[in-house]
């Protein structure tokens, strides 16, 4: 067949979705979709959902080691100095349209933070590694701004002396969270922060090799994300939940669905055989954050369904997955069905930038080939004898 590329070489193999091809090297984050592992720089996810924090991830990630105490607390600072939004920005999130989306509101303004940058073109990787800081520092104000701007309440100011998730909750909904709702929340983000080269990684990769700048890299990865097929699968977790209604629901709608061999929303993986390991901790989190906001009736329907679903298709290999659980933690915390996604950009920023600036220590411009269907030599026939 021919290739669409004369330097295309015999050894070149057509893999549609790229499933089977290695792009590079990566320190980040490893995943074993066999037997159910996950590890940020080596460290079990697991162990980082009990002991860490989102920011202690994301320097993690940025740095491939954790942090001394006087590091975490100067990088901390760092965020936190940035968390305002500029009066521009502001001005900019207040006239976007009250019924716009929000991941288009938030790709929209994160590319709009590069203009008021003057770093912006500065290729460094000490300037990049600023961009990347302020994009984490400023996207939950953005998110929970545009909320607050299409409800027609005023926005708040970000408190420096908070840390990311407690600041989003105060921030989204006008109240200090609960101790254990802002730890979830903290938690969530922290199992979103990386997951190797998925869709909108590589989309921030495929940027930052053509030497692009931070801003644009992470807005390809927010509109990579906004894909129903990448982003999105805890969004429609919560609205199957909220379509069931009810406890006694559950079964007669969850088997219906298998018999009509419809997928179950939250349930089965493209990486993961085994049961996610992002899942297995979220899960305990849901329930208390379900309880401590009086939401029980939702933990107790999710973990129904999961009880059905394993019976049914846990020999498969197809178990809940990190959207399942996050969907009723998401909820309960006060988040509506359309700021899931957003949130999951929030944490994401945190590995987008950790592989951009990874990038930047070998970079080489990404530019795969494809096969040519179509024909060869065709005539160039005039517009009047058409």
């Amino acid at each position: 067949m021919l290739m669409a590329d004369v330097t295309a070489t015999p050894t070149m193999v057509t893999d549609k979705g790229l499933d089977r091809v290695i792009i590079g090297d990566s320190a980040k984050s490893f995943i074993d979709g066999a037997e159910g592992v996950l590890e940020y720089v080596g460290i079990e996810i697991d162990d980082l959902a009990r002991n860490s924090t989102f920011e202690e991830c994301c320097y993690l990630l940025w740095y491939d080691r954790l942090p001394t105490a006087d590091e975490l607390a100067s990088y901390e600072k760092d965020i936190r100095s940035h968390y305002m939004l500029s009066d521009n920005i502001k001005q900019m999130l207040q006239q976007t349209p009250k019924d716009a989306s929000p991941m288009h509101v938030v790709r929209t303004l994160v590319s709009a933070l590069g203009m008021e940058d003057p770093e912006c073109n500065d290729q460094s990787i000490e300037a990049e590694e600023r961009k990347a800081l302020r994009v984490l520092a400023k996207t939950p104000a953005i998110i929970a701004g545009f909320d607050r701007h299409r409800r027609g309440e005023s926005l708040i100011d970000p408190d420096p002396n908070l840390n990311i998730a407690t600041n989003f909750l105060l921030m989204l909904n006008g109240e200090m969270p609960g101790e254990q709702t802002a730890r979830a929340l903290d938690v969530c983000l922290i199992l979103h922060a990386d997951h190797g080269i998925n869709a909108s990684t590589f989309a921030t990769m495929v940027a930052i090799g053509t030497q692009s700048d931070m801003y644009s890299a992470i807005t390809a990865a927010i509109g990579t994300l906004r894909g129903p097929l990448h982003g999105g699968a805890n969004e429609r977790v919560m609205r199957m939940l909220q379509e069931i209604g009810s406890i006694d629901a559950v079964e007669g709608f969850v088997t219906g669905r298998l018999e009509r061999k419809e997928k179950v929303p939250g349930f089965g993986h493209r990486v993961y055989k085994a049961y996610d390991p992002r899942a297995k901790y979220l899960k305990t989190f849901a329930e208390t954050i379900a309880d401590e906001t009086g939401n029980h009736d939702l933990y107790e329907m999710s973990s129904t369904i999961e009880g059905i679903m394993e019976a049914a298709v846990g020999a498969k290999g197809i178990h809940p997955n990190v959207d399942f659980f996050s969907a009723t933690s998401y909820y309960s915390m006060g988040l509506a069905i359309d700021l899931f996604t957003p949130v999951f950009a929030l944490a994401r920023n945190a590995g987008w930038a950790a592989h951009a600036l990874e990038r930047h220590e070998d970079n080489r411009l990404i530019r795969p080939r494809c096969n040519y269907t179509g024909p060869h030599g065709a005539p160039y026939v005039a517009i009047e004898n058409r």
